[in-house]
């Protein structure tokens, strides 16, 4: 049992921004307590699709023998629809039995591998509701960061100088490394090609010359 602090004068900061929103019908689940016993931002609604929403993530969450139950009577497959609706999306297993009857084998795999394949789903297992909790916090925190701007061309190696120069040269449309090896010993620099007259870049460029001055102007 945990208890909270009274006397505190600001409340304990949630481990996540984004709530986990749980469907009520989850309310039973050992997950929404292990959630709010770590203290996580946490909200009670009424689904219409999936059992937790995190931001635009939308996720089913079902134990093994869930599963099962819901493949035999054919509502898993209504259910794998609905979630679609979603940008995004994944199925959570929860204690997965790999040690199922011999005679159920090949209708578990051929549905496992139609989630993946024909819906196109994501599948997740996870060991037990603790496990669980601790994906969807995970899932939390994901979304809560930041997104980080992308180079448009891969960060570059570790080059020597003569190297770097080539390197950039060769990010001009066209410019090859021998085209670039080429202007480099003609010219010394990329400042130097920059400058270089155009007559002089003809001779070394050929036919190229056209697009690479426009790229220069």
């Amino acid at each position: 049992m945990t208890f909270e602090n009274i006397f505190s004068s600001k409340p304990e900061k949630p481990e996540n921004k984004t709530p986990i929103i749980i469907d009520t019908r989850e309310k039973q689940s050992l997950i929404l307590s292990i959630l709010r016993e770590k203290k996580v931002n946490v909200k009670l609604e009424t689904l219409e699709v999936a059992d937790y929403l995190i931001g635009d993530i939308a996720i089913e969450r079902k134990t093994f023998s869930d599963f099962i139950s819901s493949m035999i009577n054919k509502r898993l497959f209504d259910q794998l629809e609905a979630l679609k609706k979603y940008p995004n999306y994944f199925l959570i297993i929860e204690s997965f039995n790999f040690d199922y009857p011999e005679k159920m084998k090949n209708a578990i795999k051929g549905m496992l591998l139609s989630v993946a394949l024909n819906y196109k789903i994501p599948l997740i297992f996870t060991k037990n509701e603790e496990d669980t909790a601790e994906f969807l916090i995970l899932t939390a925190k994901k979304i809560d960061k930041p997104k980080q701007e992308l180079s448009l061309r891969p960060s570059m190696p570790q080059l020597s100088p003569k190297e770097q120069k080539q390197y950039i040269l060769e990010g001009f449309p066209e410019i090859g490394p021998v085209t670039a090896k080429k202007l480099l010993e003609e010219f010394g620099s990329i400042k130097n090609i920059i400058n270089a007259p155009e007559e002089k870049l003809k001779e070394v460029l050929g036919i190229k010359f056209e697009g690479f001055k426009q790229l220069l102007n």
